[in-house]
């Protein structure tokens, strides 16, 4: 699919590139940053063993790892548009496929992404950067077996109009408005999460946020350094910033003035109901 009109690209391919030098080390970053807080939420729902999981948007496959290795769950199918990370750290119970799900590949009947074969489909950091969320939504929430539960975590943005303007908070709503008018990316709507969970047919549902601390080389810190340094060229055309707010903004992260809220993670989840009686939960 193409960016919405407007837009000149898309994510891995204007900005994010899994070729460029350090992609990789940037999105783990982001792993060490969310991944425990992830496979919390992922084993209180009851991932284990006997579970078949679909992770969308898989990246360099740490949360899926981690489902085969410390939740025992039976296998995992990886998915993404580009697989060279998940290709090489495959683990036993990894299977990898290379896909777009705002695509023909993630039609119904699409290879080995059937409706209805999942305990788990789980997507996190990959519906803010995509259009139509709604239909994918539904898409994602058709592949859940019944008895079984959609997660997913996207950003929330904390630097509203009110925030006290720092080198963090400048430069971060450069980004959000940089990356939008570039690729798409969207984190507005990402609070309707569980009412649009309700709307994809799925009960109950809740949600969650967690905000990691910015704390000078923690991985939070050091994955918004990344992300800016890759996406300078957009902010910097918001007029909104220039590049010496941006390298302020960079030194800010890495020092003991910090005093700023990092972008959180809104997770939400619901279940598939049961076919039959319906069962509380």
């Amino acid at each position: 699919m193409n960016a919405e009109p407007g837009h000149d690209g898309r994510y891995g391919e204007t900005f994010f590139r899994p070729e460029a030098a350090g992609e990789g080390e940037r999105i783990d970053f982001g792993a060490l940053a969310y991944d425990d807080i992830t496979m919390a939420r992922l084993r209180a729902l009851g991932a284990g063993p006997g579970w078949r999981c679909l992770d969308v948007g898989a990246g360099t496959g740490t949360v899926s790892r981690r489902l085969l290795e410390e939740a025992g769950v039976a296998g995992v199918l990886a998915v993404d548009r580009d697989v060279r990370f998940l290709g090489a750290r495959a683990v036993p119970g990894l299977d990898v496929q290379e896909a777009d799900i705002t695509g023909a590949d993630f039609a119904p009947g699409g290879f080995r992404l059937a409706p209805g074969r999942f305990q788990l489909v789980h997507a996190r950091f990959v519906l803010m950067h995509l259009p139509e969320h709604e239909r994918l939504i539904t898409a994602l929430a058709e592949r859940v077996a019944p008895g079984g539960v959609l997660v997913l975590s996207d950003a929330v943005d904390l630097t509203s109009d009110r925030t006290p303007d720092t080198p963090y908070t400048s430069v971060m709503r450069a980004m959000w408005q940089g990356l939008r008018s570039t690729i798409g990316t969207d984190v507005s709507w990402v609070p309707s999460y569980p009412q649009l969970l309700r709307g994809a047919g799925l009960e109950p549902v809740a949600a969650e946020i967690h905000v990691p601390p910015l704390q000078p080389g923690s991985p939070i810190s050091r994955f918004w350094a990344d992300t800016w340094e890759r996406s300078r060229q957009a902010m910097v055309a918001t007029g909104l910033v220039d590049d010496a707010a941006v390298d302020a903004a960079v030194r800010y992260l890495g020092s003991d003035a910090c005093a700023a809220l990092s972008a959180g993670m809104l997770t939400a989840w619901g279940w598939k109901p049961e076919e039959g009686p319906a069962v509380g939960r």
